[in-house]
């Protein structure tokens, strides 16, 4: 897919082909691990695994997008709209704990 020139993904949020990616933060504390997104306030995953903590994470993110999109419907209902994808640069993460 080639992307619109000035965009930057080299970090953080990345485009695909339907697909979204963002970066995920996970760090263990004492009940397990606890994950976040660096790109969405709000979204907190906590698991006893890591692999739970991402699976939670993931579905977590997947609901808050669905809920938004129904609001989104709900409120422009029976209104004539505009939608249009907009793109953003996201400055790389700083930090030596980057992947």
């Amino acid at each position: 897919m080639k992307l619109p020139k000035g965009l930057d993904f080299s970090g953080g949020v990345e485009l695909g082909e339907g697909r979204i990616a963002f970066t995920a933060v996970y760090f263990k504390d004492k009940h397990g691990y606890v994950g976040y997104v660096e790109e969405i306030p709000g979204i907190i995953s906590q698991a006893p695994t890591l692999k739970q903590a991402r699976d939670t994470l993931v579905s977590l993110v997947s609901i808050a997008f669905d809920e938004e999109r129904r609001n989104a419907q709900e409120l422009t209902a029976g209104q004539d709209v505009l939608r249009e994808p907009f793109y953003i640069s996201i400055p790389p993460p700083s930090g030596k704990d980057r992947a």
